[in-house]
């Protein structure tokens, strides 16, 4: 997702992570959670950003085929049936 940061927001969330990997190297929990969290934090708003982009583009998409309605499949046969019994077993 590097394509869709800015070289400042590329630079924190590498900041985070060198930060996490230095925590894991010692043994103290709350450092390394509130590491991760921080990382956590600095990720998710890039999560949240290419998921809006794509479904802005998907949503594009979407208008310009009709809606978005999924077409049915070739192989697909709508019939109806009926039971038979055969009450003259033997």
């Amino acid at each position: 997702l590097g394509d869709k940061v800015t070289e400042d927001e590329k630079q924190e969330i590498e900041s985070r992570i060198a930060d996490l990997r230095e925590a894991l190297k010692g043994d103290d929990k709350e450092a390394i959670e509130a590491k991760l969290q921080a990382l956590t934090e600095s990720s998710g708003k890039l999560a949240e950003r290419a998921y809006a982009q794509a479904a802005e583009q998907g949503g594009d998409a979407a208008d310009a085929d009709g809606g978005g309605a999924e077409k049915p499949a070739d192989d697909v046969v709508d019939a109806e049936f009926e039971e038979v019994k055969d009450d003259n077993k033997n």
